[in-house]
């Protein structure tokens, strides 16, 4: 692979942390839902700092799209949401990886699993099965700190009320929003029970999310019945 000149043509506030960067990639040679590029920023000096994101959408062109969380003390994502301007240059390597993708094609159910900002590349999946008229049922737990923290809040209100068969599911970490039943915490075999599909429907299970997270929800799918050969898994951690 190799590096693509790209430029910022548009970008959306999805929480107080969190933008969606719209990038034009002349050529770009087109993605699957899942997978991921690196992006790099050059200084003045010539330092350069490269750090990988998922894709939020499916191909669209010359366009694609990633949403980057702010990281205190990021040497990259706080540029990105606070100090990079349309039109601003940045390059482009991807797209990579193989496995933890979803293609319309495919009609097994799926259940997706995110913490947090690991809700991106599965984002990507729920706007493919959309775009492609896909019937193949779908279910989202999303587990995130407060109301606040959701990404993509409205479009998946709008998804749930008219996308037959989208199911999604919160469990709040920290707070809950008003008139929600039950305490915040963080997601447990019950949620999964209770909100997942049963392991006898052999769905593919896609799960994203901080290390530890992804190694919980794993570990209680495969308790489950699941086979673990159905449960892919993307993780996020601290660069360096």
């Amino acid at each position: 692979m190799r590096w693509q000149q790209a430029r910022l043509v548009h970008r959306r506030v999805e929480t107080p942390t969190a933008h969606t960067l719209v990038l034009q990639v002349p050529g770009w040679p087109a993605h699957v839902p899942g997978q991921h590029v690196d992006l790099r920023l050059t200084a003045s000096d010539g330092y350069q700092a490269a750090r990988s994101y998922s894709l939020a959408a499916p191909a669209d062109g010359d366009r694609i799209e990633v949403t980057v969380q702010r990281v205190p003390d990021g040497e990259v994502s706080p540029f990105l949401v606070d100090g990079y301007r349309e039109g601003d240059p940045i390059e482009v390597r991807g797209p990579i990886g193989g496995w933890f993708v979803w293609r319309p094609t495919q009609t097994d159910p799926v259940l997706l699993v995110a913490g947090g900002s690991g809700l991106v590349p599965l984002m990507a999946m729920i706007r493919a099965r959309r775009a492609a008229g896909s019937r193949t049922p779908f279910r989202l737990i999303y587990s995130v700190r407060t109301p606040t923290d959701v990404f993509y809040a409205d479009e998946l209100r709008r998804r749930v009320r008219d996308d037959a068969g989208l199911d999604v599911a919160y469990v709040y970490t920290r707070e809950a929003p008003d008139g929600w039943t039950g305490e915040p915490h963080r997601l447990g075999l019950a949620d999964v029970n209770t909100h997942g599909w049963p392991p006898e429907l052999t769905p593919l299970v896609y799960v994203c999310g901080p290390t530890g997270f992804v190694e919980t929800v794993s570990d209680l799918l495969v308790g489950l019945g699941h086979p673990a050969r159905r449960v892919r898994t993307e993780r996020f951690g601290p660069t360096g």
